[in-house]
């Protein structure tokens, strides 16, 4: 017997060895796509509101095993008896990319799933709204939906943006046994290597709000939201780019997007559709290689970079901008046509001058030559503002416009009124090249702030300061008499409900007080030598650190009694600091 079993178990392994027949060792590599992003489970953080018949929710706000048991002491009761369904909101705390999972208990016979709606808000209103209503959409991401949940079981929805999660119970006289509702939270696991804090808890907290928004939508790619759109706008990376240069230091979700939008869009065309997304593809590359140095990389862009820029000198006559294809610098400015042609004139000599010095980098003399002569005459040729901070801004940096003028003329005009979350950025770095390093903080206290002290956890796709008369706060019921900021506003594509709450190229505050109160900035290609000049205002400290290519530096600067700024710095080996 036991020579038949041994028998047995050698010819099993001797099939291994015939032809054709593959074992898992012998099988060819498969290939793997592994996702880049890692999934967290976040439990809610309170109980907003609930209806009809529920029982126990403060159970929610445990912490569970995420695993269905016959236990059934500690579950949540929904029973729906009559036309109102049980319903609860729950708030997760902050803002979140990703799905709803669902752990349940054992309800009463029949043992049939039950059929839930789900509606995820970025705001409580937004959660508690019909869909249609007040802009509410599924666009994008299915953020309002029926779902059946299974009897002692689990299930997931799909992902979308959202803080706030609003559950009814549709089946009408019956129940669902609740035993833990978690947010299943997706994103990049990475290190914050640049850091912030001051001596103002204010700019502390915008710093990292502005961080976050672009760490939570530095996804498969770098998208503008996530909850609308999901999609990389290459005008939005700008600002994304830098706050990822500052925050993160390098990451390949940025060439990956930067090769995306390259890729969709074979020249002639515009990236998105606008000739200055096109444009700000140009002005981060020069950027990102002025960070991160990877010649190799920015020589696979060589060839469509030359054509874009070719079509981009060709647009310009006489000095003069002719940019066809959607004229667009940011939407509060959309409809001002002599702003959009000054912030075009001014995008495209910024665009040129970049692509003129990556040329040389790349040994194209002649694409290089043309940027430059192109660039000189358009500056001859100033367009007129009419009071926009966004045109103002744009000349302003370009050196087309003197910059105390634009600030004394235009952008100290109302404070932060008429300041966007996208442009807001170029303003604040307008104001700093007119020196004005308070008056650019209380701006960016008073704009960014308000959005913080209506609740947000991110920053926004757009703001007005108007709105923040009478307004109730995005993570309350809306108060009798109070406005309901997420309904009442918007504008454009982004109406009422539509209108995402985390948009990453609102980001601009995070670098802009890295660069100028920190002081830190890379001024050389390749990312090793960078300028150290800070500018406190009337902070009484500030201290972080920026991530480089080699390391971390790190700097504290201290007032004294006198008022002088004390500067302390460390920087990694074969990083070069001016000072």
């Amino acid at each position: 017997m036991k020579r038949r079993v041994l028998f047995l178990v050698l010819g099993l392994c001797g099939l291994c060895l015939l032809p054709g027949i593959a074992t898992a060792q012998a099988r060819p590599a498969e290939r793997k796509l592994k996702s880049p992003l890692t999934r967290e489970y976040v439990y809610p953080a309170r109980i907003v509101w609930q209806q009809g018949q529920v029982k126990g929710a403060e159970q929610l706000l445990k912490e569970g095993i995420g695993q269905a048991s016959l236990n059934n002491s500690d579950v949540v009761v929904l029973k729906t008896t009559g036309k109102a369904p049980a319903s609860i909101l729950l708030d997760f705390g902050r803002e979140m990319n990703g799905a709803l999972e669902i752990i349940t208990g054992m309800w009463p016979a029949p043992n049939n799933p039950r059929k839930v709606r789900i509606r995820f808000g970025e705001s409580v209103s937004e959660a508690m709204a019909e869909l249609g209503a007040h802009g509410s959409t599924n666009d994008h991401a299915i953020r309002d939906f029926n779902l059946m949940v299974p009897w002692l079981g689990k299930v997931q929805s799909g992902e979308s943006g959202f803080r706030f999660a609003r559950i009814d119970l549709l089946d009408v006289n019956a129940e669902v046994h609740l035993k833990e509702v978690r947010v299943i939270s997706t994103y990049r696991d990475i290190p914050y290597l640049g850091s912030f804090k001051c001596s103002n808890e204010r700019l502390n907290k915008i710093w990292n709000v502005g961080a976050y928004t672009v760490h939570l939508n530095m996804q498969d790619y770098l998208w503008d939201g996530i909850k609308r759109d999901r999609l990389v706008w290459v005008g939005d990376l700008h600002p994304e780019v830098s706050t990822v240069n500052s925050v993160f230091g390098y990451n390949e979700v940025v060439p990956k997007s930067l090769d995306l939008a390259r890729n969709t869009t074979p020249l002639p065309g515009w990236m998105s559709g606008i000739s200055t997304y096109s444009m700000w593809w140009i002005i981060i590359q020069h950027e990102w290689y002025m960070h991160h140095g990877n010649l190799s990389y920015l020589k696979e862009q060589k060839e469509y970079l030359q054509g874009l820029l070719k079509q981009i000198t060709g647009k310009v006559v006489n000095g003069v901008e002719k940019m066809d294809g959607n004229r667009f610098l940011d939407w509060p400015s959309s409809k001002d046509t002599v702003a959009i042609h000054a912030g075009l004139q001014a995008m495209t000599i910024w665009s040129l001058e970049c692509g003129a010095k990556l040329s040389a980098i790349l040994g194209d003399a002649a694409t290089a030559k043309q940027c430059r002569e192109t660039a000189a005459e358009m500056r001859k040729i100033v367009p007129p503002h009419n009071n926009s901070k966004q045109a103002a801004a744009l000349l302003s940096l370009v050196g087309m416009m003197d910059a105390g003028k634009a600030y004394s003329d235009v952008l100290s005009v109302g404070g932060a009124k008429n300041f966007s979350t996208f442009y807001g950025y170029y303003m604040l770095e307008a104001m700093a090249k007119a020196g004005k390093y308070k008056e650019a903080m209380d701006i960016m206290m008073q704009y960014w702030g308000g959005m913080l002290d209506l609740g947000a956890t991110t920053f926004w796709e757009d703001f007005n300061i108007d709105w923040m008369k009478n307004a109730a706060r995005i993570d309350e019921l809306v108060p009798a008499g109070k406005v309901d900021v997420h309904a009442a506003y918007g504008d454009y594509c982004y109406v009422g409900h539509r209108h995402s709450f985390c948009h990453g190229w609102a980001s601009g505050p995070t670098v802009w007080l890295s660069e100028h109160v920190l002081g830190l900035k890379a001024v050389a290609p390749g990312g090793k030598v960078f300028r150290l000049k800070p500018h406190l205002g009337d902070l009484a400290f500030a201290e972080g650190t920026f991530p480089t290519k080699l390391g971390v530096i790190r700097v504290k600067h201290v007032k004294d009694k006198k008022g002088k700024v004390v500067t302390t710095v460390q920087a990694p080996k074969g990083i070069r600091i001016l000072r």
